[in-house]
């Protein structure tokens, strides 16, 4: 049998290790070790994107993706994109356009669209739609959820101005 083993990771910019088993996926490990909860499990297959987290700057399903394989790398969950005192940009946008309704996807389809913007503020709108395709939702059909993206897109343009400063 194989043991319990520790990850060392950084999640929303803090340092983090769980003790989990080899077969523990990382969506898993952030909610039960970590109470990370804003990352949902849907279908368990990568299908539906609601266990969407950021690591190392990329779009990853933490469903598929193993605890242990985390080792050493940069994980950003929603709880990471904002606060309840200080949304993001992309969650104001969200909340401006009623782009959610119950919710379940709204962490999967947050972290998709900030990855795309970080990379790609002046992603157009079929650019948008072909990233976000991979997230389902079931209750808004998807227009709030663009053009809250869309409107986005400003924020992040001038993060990449000021870093170009």
């Amino acid at each position: 049998m194989i043991s319990a083993r520790p990850v060392h990771f950084t999640v929303n910019g803090a340092a983090a290790t769980v003790t989990v088993e080899p077969r523990t996926t990382l969506a898993d490990a952030l909610r039960n070790e970590l109470h990370l909860t804003g990352t949902h499990l849907g279908c368990e297959h990568g299908v539906c994107g609601a266990c969407t987290v950021i690591v190392d700057g990329a779009a990853v399903r933490g469903c598929l993706m193993l605890a242990a394989q985390a080792e050493g790398r940069e994980i950003t969950t929603v709880e990471g994109l904002g606060s309840a005192a200080h949304l993001s940009a992309l969650q104001l946008a969200f909340r401006k356009h009623h782009a959610l309704q119950c919710g379940f996807c709204t962490a999967g389809i947050l972290t998709t669209a900030h990855a795309l913007l970080t990379d790609e503020p002046h992603a157009d709108e079929d650019r948008i739609r072909e990233v976000i395709s991979g997230n389902l939702c079931r209750c808004t059909g998807y227009l709030p959820i663009i053009a809250a993206i869309m409107e986005a897109r400003i924020a992040y343009r001038d993060v990449q101005c000021e870093a170009a400063q």
